[in-house]
């Protein structure tokens, strides 16, 4: 009887272990994504760096059409 007694309980130790890790998995899951979706802000702010950045670029090209070639690269 005694040695069912500590089938059981390791049965038991065995059971809870395996919920203890399924939690911990879970948990790194969530710290993951977390970290994705601030990667995914941090992205998303320098795309708009970019965009804006080439936008004006777009604009100063099309000004400096009308210029002659040596002023509108900066050799006045």
């Amino acid at each position: 009887m005694k040695k069912d007694h500590h089938i059981l309980l390791l049965e038991e130790i065995r059971d809870q272990n395996k919920a203890l890790l399924e939690g911990q998995k879970e948990q790194a899951t969530r710290a993951d994504i977390n970290r994705v979706g601030q990667r995914l802000d941090a992205l998303e702010s320098d795309v708009k760096v970019i965009k804006a950045a080439v936008t004006t670029t777009n604009r100063d090209l099309k000004e400096h059409k009308s210029l002659p070639a040596h002023v509108a690269h900066g050799h006045a």
